[in-house]
This record gives C-alpha cells, structure tokens and sequence, in this order.
C-alpha cells in the first residue's frame, strides 16, 4: 500500500515530468530534461520552502529572547510555555511550521532524485514505459550527452565540483553566522553541540554532495548542482523581499 501510495502520489508524476522534458527538449538531452525537471519541481515547492525560509529565519532572531525566556522561567513550565508561545506569537512563527513542510518536501525530492538515479525502474536513457501517463509519450529520442559534451551516465568532476561548491554558498546564506565564544563562558553542552553540528553542516555537507555526485553520475551531480543554485536564488529573493523578518515593534526589543 505504502508503495503504491509512494509511486501515485510522488514518484511517477515526477518522473513523468522528466520524461517529457526528455520528448520536448532538442535531441532528447536527458541534462536539459534533469535541469528543467529540478527547476519545475522546485518551483512547486517554492511557497513551501520560502515559508520554511522565513520561519527559520525569524526563529533565528528571536534566539536571544528565547534563551533569556527558557533561563527566567526554567524552574516554572507552565510559565515559560506560556511565554514562548506569546513570543511566538509576537514573531508570527509556528515553530513546527518548518517541520512539517520540511516532511512535505523530503519524498517529492527523494522521488526527483530516483528519477534520475534508478529512473524508473531502467536506467535512463532507456524509459519505463509503464509508468508513463497516457498523454506523455514515450521520446524517440534520448541523449545522455549534456549539451553534447558531458555524459550524464559517466563521472564528471567539474559538475559535482559545481554541487559541493553550490552547497557551500547554499549552506553559508542559510545557516547563521557562529558566534564567538564568550571569554570565560561556562562550558555548556547544549551550545557546544549546536555550533559543533553547524560546522558540520557547513563544511561537512558540500563535501558530501561533491562525493556522491562524482561517485554515482555527472547526473546525480547536476541534479545537485541545480537545486542548490535554485535555493540560493530563493534564499537571495527571501532577503531582498522581506528584509524585515519580525514586526518592527519586536524587533526594537530584540
């Protein structure tokens, strides 16, 4: 049942997609048809990751206050529960607003990338006709030469270059800057782990994407390359149109 749910719902429209970006575009260039399809995909999610975007960001700044709220009213719960929720609500922030369209996201981007990884079932350029809709025809053609020169099937080192380097722009725009540590802080679990995992994230991640994409496929990297230079677009726009994340009185007293 689940597989069944997985294929309907996530997995064969979005294959589908690719597989007629594979039909319209010029010589059946399968690069072109993963960069349209991520583009296309990713512009489905947009108001979904540009919400998640904003809410993280306002949660970022109301760090400071949190922490001040969570050390006054430690030993009191029902106080401080209350409190953060009345900062939230201040903020204009669902906490578990950024959880649960991050759970939205993960399967239709998982699909996207099975598209392209096991492409449905038969490793492309060959095409799974049986999960094809019946308006998606099947392309006469399909070139796994990007533009004629990388071979989507093969390694490629300047493309998965591209995606761990896009990855680390991504992961710098989108992470908070670290703080340095306060001279003579008490050492505390909590934060040391925060900053630990954010260096993690930060470093640890572009080399990651760099390693999977060039071991797995040139398409697997473009795959990458692609979505990470679409967040980083998104993440720019997100700044430009709302550079003012909290409500002005809010933000006077943070």
């Amino acid at each position: 049942m689940f597989l069944n749910l997985w294929h309907t719902i996530f997995f064969d429209p979005v294959y589908n997609i690719l597989v007629f970006f594979i039909d319209v575009v010029p010589g059946g260039d399968i690069g072109l048809a993963i960069v349209f399809t991520t583009i296309v995909v990713k512009t489905v999610l947009l108001p979904l990751s540009m919400k998640a975007a904003h809410t993280q960001r306002a949660m970022r700044l109301i760090e400071p206050e949190l922490k001040r709220i969570q050390e006054k009213y430690k030993d009191k719960r029902e106080e401080l529960a209350k409190h953060m929720m009345e900062l939230y609500k201040k903020a204009g922030v669902n906490p578990f607003s950024s959880i649960l369209l991050l759970f939205i996201q993960i399967p239709i981007i998982i699909a996207l990338y099975f598209s392209v990884a096991r492409g449905g079932g038969v490793h492309l350029p060959e095409i799974n006709t049986a999960i094809l809709y019946s308006f998606i025809p099947n392309p006469e053609t399909a070139s796994m030469l990007f533009l004629g020169a990388v071979d989507m099937a093969a390694k490629s080192f300047p493309i998965a270059l591209i995606a761990g380097l896009s990855q680390y722009v991504l992961m710098k725009m989108s992470l908070p800057p670290l703080k340095p540590r306060e001279k003579d802080a008490t050492p505390n679990f909590k934060d040391d782990f925060s900053r630990s995992m954010q260096i993690q994230m930060k470093y640890g991640m572009p080399i990651i994407i760099f390693v999977i994409g060039y071991t797995i496929s040139a398409a697997i990297a473009l795959y990458f390359a692609v979505s990470n230079i679409f967040g980083i677009a998104q993440e720019y726009v997100v700044r430009k149109r709302h550079p003012h994340v909290l409500p002005e009185e809010l933000e006077k007293q943070i």
